[in-house]
């Protein structure tokens, strides 16, 4: 992205969202960046997003893998359609597989890529990768909302 920013802090420097939003002092602040065909982030957990000792809390992944997808279905949808900012898009559905536990205290990186798509929904495969290992996947349905939803102009 220009100026090294990330896809939130260039089309949603408003956003208020747990996971994404820019705004949300208290929030996860994920920052994903578009790569070719894939995004990446790389995020850092503190001590409270622990489940036990030492692993990274469940909630915590699926909001990580919930909000990076989505950027990314965002992100494709408005290059797809030849836009200049993405239309606004929500989680439809997604699955997470927690393949074994994430250590709170490595860097998390997030990589996603949209594997289907029609003009306003996509179909996103992420992983979130801790100490070399992919530790968690998703596989999700992102759709365009329209005026009248409650997320509709939210960034």
């Amino acid at each position: 992205m220009e100026n090294n920013q990330s896809l939130q802090e260039t089309y949603a420097p408003h956003g208020i969202c747990f996971g994404c939003g820019v705004a949300n002092e208290q929030g996860l602040q994920i920052k994903s960046f578009a790569s070719g065909e894939e995004v990446n982030a790389e995020w850092h957990a503190a001590a409270h997003h622990q489940a036990f000792s030492g692993m990274l809390s469940g909630g915590i992944i699926g909001a990580l893998l919930d909000c990076h997808s989505n950027w990314t279905a965002a992100h494709f949808l408005m290059k797809q359609s030849c836009k200049d900012t993405p239309d606004c898009t929500v989680t439809a559905n997604y699955s997470v597989k927690l393949l074994r536990p994430t250590p709170f205290d490595a860097p998390i990186y997030l990589k996603a890529r949209v594997t289907e798509s029609s003009e306003d929904r996509a179909t996103v495969e992420a992983e979130l990768v801790a100490g070399d290992k992919v530790c968690a996947t998703c596989k999700g349905l992102f759709v365009v909302v329209k005026e009248g939803h409650p997320a509709y102009h939210r960034w």
